[in-house]
């Protein structure tokens, strides 16, 4: 059974009119009307109560009995004394839930839930929570005194090998263990890369439109971004040459771009390497979905062209596994390796080892090639029944734009409807979308609306979405 702490009620005031056992009164019956404090919770013993906040037990007892009288909390003798049961809060917390995710929208970007259309998750209900489970428990019945004290800040080695290993055979990055720093998600592994490589006041290209978290970033630690135009082909490098030739870094999604999933051209990648080279330059290549292809096989990985060492890989688990695993990846350039270390050194604590090890067993023993294998064919079908659905309902109003891979879809208005005022509707509904024009850094692009489909499982579904979805346009 829970128990409600002290830190559940606001604090007490001694400047004020009321008597203690007054304001407790009231705080516990606030906190019980709001929802925050539960039917059935258990709340502090009197004497507890006292100690914690430095009163006498007769100011405490005398609170509760007012609140007993009243209804609000019942005495079940050694089980201790609780919130009375068939209370209904004035203003639930579910009822609060919709503001608070509007909120992590505007701050966080994502919201911290699950709803239709949301981009950033995978088809988390095909997720093998079973063997995770299995593989939890038994690393953590193998933990030893060792695994406890402070995790290897550059990584579980065991881990930083099975990654260099699969690397090299999946998306043909041919490094070692040490070039491989584990990291606590992708802005992470940007921070590091800005402190490793960086300093203030350098430029850096940004694909636009592109992944609108990576230029806030970029910002707060004072680097200009320069925005550079996206076609058919990626990123237009010869745009980037004539705005900034000097730049110090580029940034790109080369495999799907963020957002528009269209892939780097090998004349385009070639383009960029030769200009890192001669500008003494670096390419972050974000690597977030290179595993899911649909229409071929996946597109070996930028660096895999690297010669020079100017490529800084940057892979996630997020996308693959789930978000809540908070592990990406580092691959640096083998000159570099000295220098990521001493900046880790300074700036990171480390990732959580035993959510490592459960990740090397999950490779080890093969299960994370077979989820991928079976989330792209499972990608394909949903993303085919997303798009049938879609059209069927949409296609008067919204064209889908055909994509290579990736986890969302693009649908533009085919009238001069305005992609965030109707994001917003979506999201006010309960929905997820995101507005391309948010996306967009530079001049004003087209409006089109971002919609994940990994966690559509029918066409049916995606249907019954659309129609909700035409009722707002």
């Amino acid at each position: 059974m829970a128990v409600a702490k002290a830190g559940s009620i606001s604090p007490l005031d001694p400047s004020a009119a009321q008597p203690f056992y007054r304001q407790i009164y009231d705080r516990f019956r606030g906190a019980i009307t709001s929802g925050l404090l539960k039917p059935a919770e258990r709340i502090p013993s009197a004497r507890a109560l006292a100690k914690e906040l430095g009163l006498a037990r007769g100011t405490i007892e005398a609170a509760y009995s007012l609140l007993m009288a009243e209804g609000y909390i019942q005495a079940r003798g050694q089980a201790g004394t609780v919130v009375a049961s068939g209370i209904k809060p004035r203003t639930p917390l579910a009822g609060a839930t919709p503001q608070a995710d509007g909120n992590a929208l505007t701050s966080g970007f994502r919201p911290d839930s699950i709803r239709p259309f949301q981009m950033g998750l995978p088809a988390l209900d095909a997720f093998p929570r079973k063997i995770w489970a299995r593989l939890g428990a038994r690393c953590v019945r193998a933990m030893q005194p060792l695994d406890m004290v402070h995790p290897p800040i550059y990584g579980l080695p065991a881990l930083r090998t099975e990654i260099a290993a699969y690397l090299h055979v999946a998306r043909g990055i041919e490094c070692s263990p040490s070039q491989v720093f584990v990291t606590s998600g992708y802005r992470h592994s940007i921070e590091l890369v800005s402190h490793a490589l960086l300093k203030k006041g350098d430029c850096a290209w940004l694909e636009d439109p592109g992944y609108p978290p990576t230029r806030e970033l970029l910002a707060l630690m004072n680097i200009t971004a320069m925005p550079v135009p996206v076609d058919q082909e990626g990123m237009v490098v010869s745009d980037g040459i004539k705005s900034a030739p000097r730049a110090r870094a580029a940034v790109v999604t080369p495999a799907h771009q963020s957002p528009l999933s269209v892939s780097l051209s090998l004349p385009r990648r070639l383009a960029l390497l030769d200009w890192a080279t001669q500008n003494s330059a670096w390419i972050i290549e974000d690597d977030y979905d290179g595993e899911y292809r649909y229409i071929s096989r996946p597109l070996p990985a930028l660096k895999s062209l690297d010669r020079d060492g100017r490529v800084i890989y940057a892979g996630t688990f997020s996308k693959v596994l789930f978000p809540s695993i908070r592990l990406a990846y580092l691959v640096v350039p083998a000159a570099q390796v000295e220098r990521f270390e001493q900046i880790i050194q300074a700036f990171a604590g480390g990732s959580p080892q035993l959510t490592q090890a459960v990740v090397t067993a999950f490779i080890t023993e093969g299960h994370f090639a077979r989820h991928i294998q079976r989330m792209r064919k499972l990608y394909a079908e949903r993303r085919q029944a997303a798009m049938a659905g879609l059209e069927s309902v949409l296609g008067k109003h919204m064209r889908i734009d055909p994509q290579p891979g990736g986890m969302h879809l693009i649908l533009r208005p085919r009238g001069r409807q305005s992609d965030r005022q109707l994001v917003a509707r979506m999201r006010a509904d309960g929905l997820y979308a995101e507005a391309l024009t948010d996306w967009t850094q530079g001049a004003k692009g087209a409006p089109a609306v971002l919609l994940g489909f990994t966690n559509i499982d029918s066409q049916g579904s995606a249907e019954k979405l659309a129609r909700r979805v035409l009722k707002l346009m």
